[in-house]
């Protein structure tokens, strides 16, 4: 009777002693409560967990018993192991996804947050990781959201929008005496179109300008060796006498990621992105979904609240759900394990409102939803996420607008991304095909427009823009924004400098009819003309089901152009010439052949420029083909010919560069692009017989 009354008032005193360090009202109690180290963890200790299980917000409280400390191979944490059965187990079926980071306490003391499950085993036993091993992700050295170009005071900046809006509302309605006061930011904050471009910045008044943490930012301090293995010096003896679990048993790391706004295939899509992470995709409403977002500026959190983690909101949101272990001032450490395990990152902290707890045989969800952005998480390792409150990542707005011509709609769609170069082309790929699916409401046959434009300082003058055109049997949309993708991958990847990106839209035309035309002839309207000289080729083209019709098509013959037979290949912009396919094959085929220094010396604008002036599948090309197969004499005529040029080429550059000239530029192949309504889905020949220039 004695043990047990013993056991009973010290669970009261430990609950006292949390739930005071837990006050949310004193500021005073907002620093880190006394932690009780790995060290003096034994068997038998008896401890309180803290989390939130409903929609009401309240942070409850379950026993746990400490049964010992727990290695295993695939980490390099130590895990305490503990066990809670009673309403934990009666109410909310063990530790579920949702409640990593729940802190734990053995007589008011910290001693880690809850974070895992041991594979297939009953989930009223679960891991906590050790407290001293969160902590040093405070000091971790935090390289992003520092480079940027201008700082802009969102709050001061919403701010005076909404006076303006408000003054202009009471003006316009004067007489009915109309009000309004702002409430958050929307995703178009960014700088105006006619304004010089800047960095679209969530961060404070009192956060440091680029240029003063110019070199924190370039060098890196290596971390203290505390940060590296916490507690070493004690390790050898603490483990003699810890209570040891078989290694042999995975971990069960309580990870989801909750999705809003996504279809299904864009679901599968991020799914596979995120399987290797061992990651769950969880469709729900999500931050933002009404397309109105908010930021709390003065937010405050207490250990066992829930908090996001969130790499974007608006219609489109991605947001890991998880639990407050605990707070110093406006410091924060969550989860208890790694989110992406990303190290030094870039993303939202939201608050979160639980929804519900959904139970199932052998494991549940906490279901929950971010509401509104309250700081930035900076660190992602595998001991937790920590990151500070009213600090905020940098935003890169996302736009998709799709007008679906078939249904005589159009919707707009809005998201903003935390700037994360690992994560902007997925994000802004998979938005935008999602978006064209949300407003199709179909996945078969289709054919869609897209144009996009992506304001960066990758490019001299600052905007990179792109349209075409796409057809497919089925989903169109898993092909319309490859090219959005490849470009966000260039200017993400680039290996000389971090480029800013200051928002991207894109815009799509889509219609179920299949707009497609075939190539029939094309005559020029001359055989025989001269180098330099512009003849229009009659170019017959046949759309699919629909009559045909007649182009003409300019086309200039350069003027070094030798006398004789030019043979041309007209074609779609999309399309691959046969004996390009076969110089590709030959290629692969042959040792791979050393990187140019002109290729080494490629810059992203150039290979940007290059991706943006390629033509387009709905183009109409006319450019030199290979034509009929040569005879031996035509061969050593044109190959006598090509050494003639070549030879004139290294002459006029050396005597430009005697004379201190710029030499001439790289003359690219004649080519004439001309654009069309219809996706060409085939080529043809035609030729041209080039007389001698007159003089």
């Amino acid at each position: 009777m004695y043990r047990f009354m013993k056991r009973i008032a010290k669970r009261i005193l430990a609950a006292m002693t949390a739930a005071a360090a837990l006050s949310f009202g004193n500021p005073a109690l907002a620093a880190m409560p006394d932690i009780l180290p790995l060290s003096e963890v034994a068997e038998g200790m008896e401890g309180t967990l803290y989390t939130v299980v409903d929609s009401t917000g309240d942070i409850v409280s379950f026993d746990a018993e400490i049964l010992g400390v727990y290695r295993t191979d695939g980490s390099s944490l130590p895990y305490i192991i503990a066990r809670s059965e009673g309403a934990f187990a009666d109410t909310d079926g063990g530790l579920l996804q949702g409640m990593s980071g729940s802190p734990v306490y053995v007589d008011g003391r910290l001693i880690g947050a809850a974070s895992a499950t041991l594979s297939n085993m009953n989930p009223h036993t679960f891991l906590i990781t050790p407290i001293e091993y969160m902590l040093p992700l405070w000091d971790m050295p935090d390289a992003k959201n520092q480079q940027r170009h201008a700082v802009i005071d969102i709050k001061k900046a919403a701010e005076e929008r909404a006076q303006r809006a408000a003054q202009k509302e009471k003006e316009e309605a004067k007489e009915a005496g109309k009000t309004g006061e702002a409430v958050g930011f929307g995703v178009g904050s960014g700088p105006a179109e006619d304004k010089p471009a800047e960095k679209i910045d969530l961060l404070d008044a009192a956060r440091p300008k680029a240029e003063e943490g110019k070199d924190a930012a370039e060098k890196e301090p290596e971390p203290p060796a505390a940060q590296e293995d916490p507690a070493a010096t004690d390790r050898n003896a603490q483990e003699s006498s810890e209570k040891q679990t078989s290694p042999s048993l995975g971990l069960d790391l309580k990870s989801a990621v909750f999705v809003s706004g996504f279809d299904k295939e864009a679901q599968a899509l991020l799914q596979k992105k995120l399987d290797p992470m061992g990651l769950r995709v969880v469709a729900t409403a999500g931050l933002g979904g009404s397309g109105s977002y908010s930021t709390a500026y003065d937010a405050q959190l207490e250990p066992g609240a829930a908090v996001g983690a969130a790499l974007a909101y608006g219609d489109f949101a991605i947001t890991a759900i998880g639990t407050v272990t605990a707070v110093d001032d406006k410091r924060i450490l969550a989860f208890g394990h790694e989110f992406l395990h990303r190290g030094n990152v870039n993303y939202f902290m939201t608050d979160a409102q639980i929804l519900a707890m959904v139970n199932g045989v052998s494991d549940g969800q906490k279901l929950g939803i971010g509401t509104q952005v309250i700081g930035r998480f900076s660190q992602d390792r595998e001991a937790g996420i920590a990151g500070t409150l009213g600090v905020f990542p940098m935003v890169v707005p996302l736009r998709v607008t799709v007008t679906d011509k078939t249904l005589q709609r159009e919707r707009l769609y809005a998201s903003s991304i935390a700037y994360d170069e690992d994560f902007l082309p997925t994000f802004t790929a998979v938005a935008s095909y999602s978006a064209l699916g949300h407003t199709m409401d179909h996945k078969s046959q289709g054919t869609v427009k897209v144009h996009f434009a992506v304001r960066t300082n990758a490019v001299t003058d600052g905007r990179i823009e792109r349209t075409n055109m796409y057809y497919a049997a089925n989903d169109v949309g898993q092909i319309a924004f490859g090219e959005l993708a490849q470009a966000m991958n260039l200017i993400c990847a680039d290996t000389e400098r971090e480029a800013d990106v200051y928002d991207v839209k894109v815009q799509v035309e889509a219609e179920t009819a299949r707009r497609t035309a075939s190539l029939l002839t094309a005559v020029p309207e001359k055989v025989e003309v001269k180098p330099g000289e512009t003849v229009k080729f009659k170019i017959t083209l046949k759309p699919y089901r629909a009559d045909k019709f007649i182009l003409d098509v300019p086309f200039t013959v350069p003027d070094s152009q030798p006398e004789g037979t030019m043979h041309l290949e007209v074609h779609g912009g999309g399309l691959a010439l046969v004996e390009q396919l076969l110089a590709a094959l030959q290629t692969a085929n042959d040792a791979p052949p050393a990187v140019s220094d002109e290729d080494r010396a490629m810059t992203t604008e150039n290979r940007l420029r290059d991706l943006v002036e390629t033509p387009a599948n709905n183009d109409i090309v006319i450019e030199p083909g290979g034509g009929p197969v040569p005879t031996e004499e035509e061969q050593e005529k044109a190959i006598r010919e090509a050494i003639r040029r070549q030879e004139e080429k290294e002459a006029a550059a050396s005597e430009a560069g005697a004379l201190g000239k710029p030499s001439d530029k790289e003359v690219k192949p004649p080519r004439t692009v001309f654009p069309t309504d219809y996706v060409i889905d085939n080529h043809i020949s035609a030729a041209l017989e080039i007389s001698k220039k007159a003089k």
